[in-house]
């Protein structure tokens, strides 16, 4: 009698420092850092800047603002991860046959490598689906994800079949969520209230090479104002989280909200839908820095609405984007 096939599912996102201390930043960022799917210089010329200047200084700036969102339980975006991969397992395995749901974090712990080693010689995983939690595909975070996925298979002998899930922009469900989620955290607000989608930032370099990214943000930003019946003027998108001088997609978040601010808009809610969990981009940068930032500028009332995290919606648009998958497997 052939054996049912063991299923695993693997939830990826980017990483976080165990501790909001120089000292774990600094190792943190060089790992992140030293990424040259996230940095491309050549090592040569990136290598003497990373180590010599920004391991120097930016821990440390780092560090300060990890604590101003660090909580009880450690960092929000672990925290979130954790529960998000802790809810889809209990619902897929109420509803299917025994599936292991694993996450990890592509810098930081647990580690991709250590993750994928425990599911195939601790749990036998044969059939593996990889979802890396980024709706929208970038080469500098999906991209990565699957090097750091390749490097570990490298050191496998037996390799299990892989379902890889690149990106999920398009899916409507994931579009339904979103929209159902804005729509509950908007309810009972003013109906003047503008919406603005904000997106991680991206090097104008990788869009000029052919990275979808702006695309597919785009693609996202016009589909969820279609879906919350959004007029023209009302809502707009931006790109956060700029890293060094090179130029960056426009328009830059922080300059879309004092624009905003400038031109009349008095209350301002902002979402960052590539977000799958809250974190620092989230939760300081954003509901801090830019609301500040809005204020200043002469806008009277700005609301940061989270991300997805591990709410319920979130976990069921996780098992509605792995069930093609797992149903195509022997029960």
């Amino acid at each position: 009698m052939t054996p049912v096939a063991r299923r695993g599912l693997l939830l990826v996102n980017l990483g976080t420092p165990d501790v909001p201390t120089p000292k774990a930043l600094r190792r943190y960022l060089a790992e992140f850092l030293a990424d040259r799917r996230v940095i491309g210089l050549p090592a040569v010329l990136w290598q003497p800047i990373l180590h010599g200047l920004v391991l120097r200084t930016r821990p440390r700036r780092s560090a300060a603002l990890y604590r101003s969102i660090w909580t009880a339980e450690g960092s929000p975006l672990a925290v979130y991860t954790r529960r998000l991969a802790a809810g889809v397992a209990r619902a897929l395995n109420a509803a299917a046959s025994p599936t292991v749901v694993a996450y990890a974090m592509r810098y930081g712990r647990p580690d991709v490598e250590g993750v994928v080693r425990e599911l195939l010689e601790r749990h036998a995983i044969e059939r593996l689906v990889v979802l890396p939690l980024y709706p929208q595909y970038a080469a500098s975070s999906s991209g990565s994800a699957f090097d750091a996925l390749g490097a570990s298979l490298r050191k496998v002998t037996r390799i299990p079949h892989i379902d890889w899930i690149a990106h999920y922009h398009e899916q409507p469900s994931y579009v339904d969520t979103l929209a159902a989620h804005l729509r509950r955290q908007r309810a009972g607000g003013s109906p003047d209230r503008y919406l603005l989608f904000s997106f991680h930032g991206l090097p104008r370099s990788s869009h000029n090479r052919g990275d979808p990214y702006y695309t597919q943000c785009l693609a996202t930003a016009e589909r969820l104002a279609t879906a919350l019946e959004l007029p023209p003027g009302t809502w707009s998108l931006a790109f956060q989280s700029r890293f060094g001088p090179a130029a960056w997609l426009p328009p830059y978040t922080i300059e879309e909200v004092r624009r905003l601010a400038r031109n009349g808009i008095r209350r301002l809610d902002v979402a960052c839908p590539g977000f799958a969990c809250d974190c620092l981009e989230t939760l300081e940068e954003i509901a801090r820095t830019n609301a500040e930032a809005f204020l200043e500028a002469g806008g009277e009332d700005f609301r940061y609405l989270p991300a997805l995290n591990d709410d319920t919606l979130h976990v069921a648009l996780i098992c509605d984007l792995v069930a093609p998958f797992f149903e195509a497997l022997p029960s």
